[in-house]
């Protein structure tokens, strides 16, 4: 009976974020409430999964919120405008170059964890570079969504915040091993980016040849962000720069919480760039929105967490479906989802992938023997290049917004690279060992 109403809990909660008719925190908090109680528990029971699932995910709560406000204010300042401006001047003119540094400078704009900041800032410096050399701006989509994703593995990128949340472990320790895998696709992007420079070169020499032109209304994009140049301190930028090098440090090392050390970047960063409380005030109410969404739907998925563990019904879940599951198919479904994953990110939300699958793929792996991490690792390198090619990415919508392009165009054009970059990725990852079988 357990199984049976964890199971419909899940797939009500898949349904409501597939849908986007409720937000993430309605589709995580009513639908296992009403299955707790259908399982016969009750107020005290509530409240005792509430407190374990709280504490299983505070920390990551925090980390976003001060991860987002501090990357949030080295924006403002104009942090990384320098190195991109320098980027796009060298690049002009030459179309494989320009490819190269598309990833670059998607590289270093994802950075703050945000897609819509990176596409914001890719798109609006790059796009008529593009259009100028009669390069197809669906590459420009691709390059971009392909590198963002991979940095999207950051710990204040969402996914891994997700994963810890789930596993109980310190994001920091669980991004570690993904570093060697985040160079690698780092290295993948920029031989694709080269590759398909080459051909977007043959392609508009053919075009020339034949007195073709790409068709491309540049009247539906969005070229110009208006950006408050009140905020930009160009003095103090070695200063921030400096700022930004010591956190990530710090992090990287572990010498401090991640949620401390930003903490204490934000404290140091709002003194140093505003001098009055009402501008160092006025820069945290500007991205708290940001900040208090994320951890809020992450406080959300502690009680889901709290609840379907605290009832046994993953166990149950898990110890159904293995009594089902031929034991040869099982004890791979980490790799078989992993490889599934950028098709699963047209179907389900980041939420449902991390918070609903992942935790029931966990269990069942657990059963045969696979670590909670490799299965963990699996379908993250699985899953998250495909995040920039979903129709149900909120950072997509945005980039086909201020690129005026079309969403099945895209996906006609990005979807099998970043699927075949996904399964080239698991693949190294299980064979330097970052994913066991």
């Amino acid at each position: 009976m357990l199984s049976i109403i964890g199971i419909i809990t899940i797939l009500v909660i898949v349904a409501l974020l597939i849908s986007g008719r409720v937000s993430p925190i309605v589709a995580m908090v009513i639908p296992p409430i009403v299955a707790m109680f259908v399982a016969g528990y009750s107020f005290d029971d509530l409240g005792v999964f509430f407190d374990e699932g709280i504490s299983s995910v505070i920390s990551v709560a925090i980390m976003f919120i001060f991860a987002i406000i501090f990357f949030g204010i080295m924006q403002d300042v104009g942090l990384f405008e320098p190195i991109i401006n320098k980027m796009v001047a060298l690049s002009k003119g030459n179309v494989v170059l320009v490819a190269i540094v598309t990833v670059v400078i998607a590289v270093i704009a994802q950075l703050d964890g945000s897609g819509a900041s990176t596409f914001l800032i890719s798109i609006t410096a790059l796009l008529p570079l593009y259009v100028r050399l009669g390069m197809n701006p669906y590459l420009l989509l691709l390059l971009v969504g392909g590198s963002a994703a991979i940095i999207n593995m950051i710990p204040w990128g969402g996914p891994l915040g997700r994963v810890a949340s789930v596993l109980d472990t310190d994001v920091t320790e669980l991004w570690h091993p993904l570093i060697k895998i985040q160079v690698i696709g780092v290295v993948l992007m920029l031989l694709l980016a080269i590759f398909m420079g080459f051909r977007e070169k043959r392609l508009i020499a053919k075009r020339a040849q034949t007195g073709q032109t790409l068709k491309f209304d540049l009247s539906n994009s969005i070229l110009n962000a208006e950006t408050d140049e009140t905020l930009k301190r160009p003095k103090l930028i070695w200063a921030n720069a400096i700022l930004a090098i010591v956190v990530l440090a710090v992090l990287m090392s572990g010498l401090l919480p991640a949620g401390l050390a930003f903490l204490i970047g934000v404290a140091i960063a709002l003194p140093l760039n505003y001098r009055t409380p009402k501008e160092q005030m006025g820069r945290i109410q500007a991205h708290a929105s940001n900040a208090l969404t994320m951890a809020s739907i992450i406080i959300a998925a502690g009680l889901f967490l709290g609840i379907l563990n605290g009832t046994g019904m993953l166990t149950a879940i898990a110890n159904n479906a293995v009594n089902i599951l031929p034991s040869f198919l099982a004890q791979y479904l980490h790799i078989i989802i992993g490889v599934l994953g950028v098709p699963f990110d047209l179907l389900l939300s980041t939420d449902a992938y991390y918070f609903a699958l992942f935790p029931v793929v966990d269990q069942i792996g657990l059963t045969y023997g696979i670590d909670s991490l490799s299965t963990a690792y699996a379908m993250i390198i699985g899953n998250i290049v495909g995040t920039f090619v979903s129709p149900l990415a909120p950072a997509v919508w945005l980039a086909l917004g201020l690129s005026g392009l079309e969403m099945g165009k895209h996906l006609k054009f990005s979807f099998f690279w970043m699927w075949g970059l996904s399964i080239t990725l698991l693949i190294i990852a299980v064979l330097i060992g970052v994913v066991q079988v």
